[in-house]
């Protein structure tokens, strides 16, 4: 049976469009990576895009995840639409990701103007893109034509020109944006040379097919081409998405800045004024996004601590990321470093806390930190198989909601000639007893084996507290009732903090056990480790138990039993 077209803008296509949108850009990563050459030819701009959009995904199934527990609907378009914006923001990435992340919110003000509404139509749609593509070009320093601004201009353009419902009118866009892709090269001389069309505008427009797929549910079928037919001197692979250049925006850049400065920011929109003019008199590759108090700031620069200072100044910077081009990179020439040589084995894992980090550190892994409501990225993931170094690595993403997240960074890092092994554990307590029994110099099949087969024997658990009301397996629970999650279900619910954990405890040491792991929250009682020790002592012969300190880690306490 044929799916039926959507014909309003509601919360529901704004989590369809997200979703498609992330499968579109994970399609043509590759492709938009490999004609990456403006302004920085670092051939990251698909990845940029793709990881970008993760997080707004993220952020919309968050929202709906929380509103639909209890009322069993989908939220208002407002939420929805926000959600995607601010995901988009705080995770945007490079050149690329940060523009996109300024259409989002620039179609997302449009979207929950009316705080209320339920949806919105094919008006609606046409003033959202114009809206979009005019903010994002304001938030450039110096808009170039030819590259992203111009599609994204274009897109509101032909959907302007356009009536009917949402489907026309996303069709329109995307229509224009094709029109306009295919024009870049003769917009930017740096892309005519190269014989490509611009990375991000070719990010776009999957975003917009996504659209058009989201309303119609039927796929256009991108029938341009990234490469055109031109002479190219300098046979370059590819270009990056927009921004500023010096005094010819149309050459391609030599010995550009050092350093690539993003940071996020919470300022005043008047301190944020002042910061464009110092980061713009700083560096290049300027874009600040966002408003409300919270900005997304990316820059190109020599001196990276005076970009992160500018930002000081103006306000609150955090999540600061500084990438060094390096030797031998897109902006420097000359011999190379030698390789450093790569280990046989070793492990990749997601950690909740600093405490955790430093254990699993000690113990020899490679660790990426997820803070309490950032799960970390498909390409940070990736970044840290890479950083490992090591010919065979075993991934531990410590979490069921990093599955498909975990699956998507193994796949793209064996496809880079690294063997990866997912052990699919659901804890980091689970983590902690796969590491107990790696040994590197097994083979890489029995290692995994062994690993494998210590997290599945171990039951994870966890005591938190709970945000809002909710439906539970255990029952109603009100917002400060403390939780009891074994194996991902809550299984008591309490008002205490210990006599939670010892329940808990009690529960899981029911079917037997010789090993109880406890890993302690910064915010967990100072009493409840000793308390449990002594109760599983007293309780339960021959059961040793052993306590860490987790930091900042989302959960009160995680324990473990083996």
């Amino acid at each position: 049976m044929p799916q039926v077209p959507q014909t309003f803008f509601d919360a529901l296509a704004v989590r369809t469009w997200c979703g498609l949108a992330l499968r579109a850009l994970g399609r043509a990563r590759e492709e938009i990576d490999a004609i990456n050459v403006y302004p920085v030819a670092d051939g990251d701009t698909g990845t940029n895009l793709y990881l970008t959009m993760e997080s707004a995904v993220t952020a919309v199934e968050a929202v709906f995840a929380g509103h639909g527990t209890l009322t069993g609907q989908q939220p208002p378009l407002a939420d929805a639409a926000g959600a995607m914006a601010h995901g988009a923001l705080i995770g945007a990435r490079g050149n690329s990701g940060t523009i996109l992340a300024q259409l989002l919110r620039g179609m997302a003000q449009v979207l929950a103007a009316d705080g209320e509404t339920a949806h919105t139509d094919g008006d609606g749609l046409r003033l959202a893109l114009r809206h979009a593509a005019d903010s994002a070009r304001q938030a450039v320093a110096h808009p170039v034509e030819g590259t992203v601004l111009s599609v994204a201009s274009a897109a509101a353009d032909a959907a302007g020109d356009t009536d009917g419902d949402c489907g026309t009118v996303a069709r329109a866009a995307y229509d224009g944006a094709c029109a306009a892709l295919a024009a870049t090269p003769g917009q930017l001389a740096v892309l005519e040379r190269a014989g490509v069309v611009d990375a991000g505008g070719r990010g776009l427009v999957a975003v917009l097919a996504a659209l058009v797929e989201t309303f119609t549910r039927e796929a256009p079928v991108f029938g341009g081409h990234a490469r055109v037919e031109v002479v190219s001197a300098s046979g370059a692979p590819g270009v990056d998405d927009v921004l500023l250049c010096e005094d010819d925006p149309t050459a391609p850049q030599e010995g550009g800045p050092a350093y690539e400065v993003i940071y996020l920011l919470e300022a005043e929109d008047t301190a944020v004024t002042r910061l464009r003019d110092r980061l713009d008199a700083l560096g290049d590759s300027l874009v600040v996004v966002g408003g409300d108090g919270l900005w997304n700031v990316h820059v190109h620069v020599d001196d990276a601590g005076a970009a992160v200072e500018a930002g000081v100044e103006a306000g609150r910077p955090y999540r600061i990321r500084i990438t060094h081009f390096g030797l031998g990179d897109v902006h420097t020439t000359g011999a190379e470093r030698p390789p450093r040589e790569r280990a046989q084995r070793a492990v990749v894992a997601v950690v909740p806390g600093e405490g955790l980090a430093g254990l699993y550190g000690e113990a020899g892994a490679t660790t990426v930190l997820a803070r309490p409501g950032e799960p970390p990225a498909s390409g940070e993931l990736v970044a840290a198989l890479r950083r490992a170094h090591a010919r065979e690595v075993v991934l531990l993403p410590n979490d069921a909601d990093l599955r498909h997240t975990a699956a998507a960074a193994a796949e793209q890092a064996r496809a880079e000639g690294i063997r990866v092994a997912l052990i699919p554990t659901r804890s980091a307590v689970q983590g902690i007893a796969a590491l107990a029994v790696h040994e590197p110099e097994r083979r890489f099949d029995e290692d995994v084996v062994s690993m494998t087969s210590a997290a599945g024997a171990t039951r994870y658990a966890e005591v938190a507290v709970a945000e809002r009301q909710s439906w539970t397996m255990a029952g109603i629970c009100q917002a400060g009732d403390v939780l009891g999650l074994v194996d991902g279900d809550v299984a008591v619910i309490g008002a205490d903090v210990t006599a939670t954990a010892r329940a808990v405890l009690d529960r899981m040491l029911a079917a037997g056990g010789e090993l109880v792991t406890l890993v302690l929250g910064d915010e967990a009682p100072e009493s409840v480790a000793d308390v449990l020790e002594v109760h599983v002592r007293e309780s339960y012969l021959a059961v040793d138990t052993v306590v860490y300190r987790g930091g900042r880690q989302g959960a009160l306490l995680l324990i473990g039993v083996e």
